[in-house]
């Protein structure tokens, strides 16, 4: 298939994507057998990255492929002025996106066409709360983060006193966060008959839908109690595990769809594997994404934890020690002779003896699977990205698997290894001397105290939003202080090299 793009190239320069040159594609590249101009919304999705548009976006686009669903187009929005560009691009493009699969055996491309417009990016969210109050929009998603639901991270509930939450509260017409555009097009469905819809998280989070629940529900509660009862009576909130690895867009992704003949400004690549559980709780009615591969279920919770503790807390366990030592991708983590075993290692032996096993699928054999996808070479997916955001990703990845094994007395050694590697990669710099750049949303508080930490380690896990009581266990305390210690004597590699010998 790619000799064929290449030569199809070098005979045709590349089409700029739009409606208008669909029919004029490649033979190869699938695209849209419906008619685009006849697609009416259901949804309206906050948060247009690249997750979204190759995994969501694409399990909707498979049923308009076979004539269903053709009243659930989605309606793109954001709520942060960085949004407005990737608006600018889609826009430009008719909102399509490109979807190029990477598997090591060869890539192809589709075209994907289930999103038909991206509401303006404006500070009060006009535009948006004016979409979610139309009684044709049935769902409203989410993709902002896993820190972007204002969770308290010492008492895991709502934070109130977040200034965003703030102005919002003083603010309801006119509010600044996705959350507060929520409820003010909630209140105006409820004073005028409209009904509810349904609030749909999909980010990785452990009972992600119960997760939005407690903001959208918390943050009306602030100004209308009756308004928050009416919300978490009549509206829903699924919860749902999402699983794609979606690597972001740079100057390598342009290169590649233009070699299927393709000018897109915004394409998204994505490994060979997709995976979408969901609990079936939607009070205005959904598409019929089992049709297109999704797996509706009352047991969400066993699929989540498998995928949140193994592949996104593996990531963390490649990732950390990658960016010290300089390792670009995650692909090369794990050829890595000594990240890739420590991987291995710690997620059979420190990780998955903690998860359930769900329908046809046992921890070990995930544990394979997982090891498998971080090795596709054709995934160029950067340490540094999967290593964005630790002070919400180590919390909610890690340190459930360490609390997990002091309970059963089971080892967690690796795991506490990442934890002294991550205060040692936040001291911001790797052991060849180059800088990291600033990667984590509280940077600067990390900076500090990891820089504090190389003395006196305690400081680190005394930071209670990451570790909660943890800095209090013996065992805990003991091992980590010990790995930091040898990690800043005798560097990464060795450390790893003791741990493995183990």
């Amino acid at each position: 298939m790619d000799k064929l793009m290449n030569a199809y190239v070098t005979k045709h320069p590349p089409l700029t994507l739009s409606n208008a040159h669909l029919t004029q594609l490649p033979a190869e590249v699938s695209r849209p057998q419906y008619d685009r101009n006849a697609l009416t919304p259901g949804i309206v999705h906050i948060g247009l990255g690249n997750f979204h548009r190759g995994h969501q976006a694409w399990y909707l686009h498979r049923l308009m492929q076979d004539g269903l669903a053709l009243d659930w187009a989605i309606i793109g929005a954001g709520v942060r002025q960085y949004d407005a560009a990737m608006r600018d691009k889609l826009l430009a493009q008719d909102c399509l996106t490109t979807l190029i699969e990477l598997d090591p055996s060869g890539s192809s491309a589709e075209v994907v066409g289930s999103m038909i417009d991206y509401l303006p990016i404006e500070e009060g969210n006009a535009a948006l709360i004016a979409q979610m109050t139309k009684p044709e929009i049935r769902i409203v998603a989410t993709t902002v983060t896993e820190g972007g639901y204002f969770i308290d991270p010492a008492t895991k509930g709502f934070d109130g006193a977040h200034p965003d939450i703030l102005h919002d509260v003083e603010n309801p017409a006119t509010p600044k966060t996705a959350f507060g555009a929520i409820v003010a097009a909630l209140r105006v469905r409820r004073d005028e008959g409209r009904g509810p819809f349904t609030c749909m998280c999909c980010d990785n989070l452990l009972g992600n839908g119960d997760i939005m629940r407690q903001t959208v529900v918390s943050l009306a509660r602030l100004t209308d109690p009756a308004l928050a009862d009416w919300i978490n009576t009549e509206c829903t909130f699924p919860n749902s595990m999402v699983d794609c690895i979606v690597p972001a867009t740079g100057p390598n992704e342009l290169a590649l769809v233009q070699g299927f003949g393709i000018d897109d400004q915004a394409p998204v690549t994505h490994e060979n594997f997709r995976q979408w559980v969901i609990e079936d709780a939607f009070c205005a009615g959904r598409p019929d994404w089992d049709c297109s591969g999704a797996t509706f279920t009352d047991d969400v919770h066993s699929y989540e934890a498998m995928k949140i503790r193994i592949l996104n807390g593996g990531h963390q366990v490649i990732a950390v020690p990658g960016e010290i030592l300089s390792v670009e991708t995650i692909a090369g983590c794990m050829e890595h002779d000594l990240i890739g075993p420590f991987f291995t290692k710690v997620a059979s032996t420190e990780i998955a003896p903690h998860v359930e096993a769900v329908p046809n699928m046992a921890p070990e054999t995930y544990v394979e699977l997982i090891q498998s996808r971080f090795s596709n070479p054709k995934i160029i997916d950067t340490t540094r990205r999967v290593a964005f955001d630790g002070s919400s990703r180590q919390p909610g990845f890690i340190v459930p698997s360490i609390r997990d094994g002091l309970r059963a007395g089971t080892p967690i050694d690796g795991l506490v290894l990442v934890q002294a590697m991550w205060a040692r990669m936040c001291a911001g710099t790797r052991e060849d001397g180059s800088q990291i750049e600033a990667n984590d949303p509280f940077w600067a508080k990390l900076q500090t105290t990891a820089l504090a930490a190389k003395s006196d380690p305690k400081v680190w896990i005394d930071m209670r939003q990451i570790y909660g009581d943890l800095a209090e266990n013996d065992q805990f305390s003991a091992l980590f202080t010990a790995s930091l210690k040898t990690i800043w004597d005798r560097g990464v590699a060795a450390t790893l090299q003791d741990y493995l010998d183990r």
